[in-house]
């Protein structure tokens, strides 16, 4: 099953679910600020998209700078932090299998969900 962790105010999210949308296959739409993800469910994405969890945090977010930037913290903390403020996680995230993406550019969930999977 495909997954996507959308934010429907987000252009960049919007485009990832027209393009699953266009796709004609089946997906499951995670709204992810009203369905904030566990620890467990976050570390899971974490490991699917093969990043660090610094790598997932949305540092323009006024949250971020305010409370966390120049702050040395363990992956642990930022987890938490994204957890704490479902804001700061980039979006959108597609799941397949066990292999995500950023949807940054819009074409990385096309490689994906066509398995094609690019990563840098």
């Amino acid at each position: 099953m495909i997954k996507i962790y959308h934010n429907p105010r987000c252009r960049k999210s919007r485009e990832g679910l027209e393009i699953l949308e266009n796709s004609g296959k089946k997906f499951e739409v995670i709204r992810y600020l009203d369905d904030v993800p566990t620890k467990k469910e976050l570390k899971e994405v974490i490991s699917c998209l093969d990043i660090k969890p610094i790598n997932l945090v949305r540092k323009s977010e006024s949250i971020w700078k305010e409370k966390f930037k120049n702050r040395p913290l363990s992956d642990e903390e930022i987890i938490d932090a994204m957890i704490s403020y479902p804001k700061l996680i980039e979006r959108p995230i597609v799941i397949k299998n066990n292999s995500a993406v950023i949807g940054r550019p819009p074409e990385n969930i096309s490689n994906l969900i066509n398995g094609g999977l690019n990563r840098p």
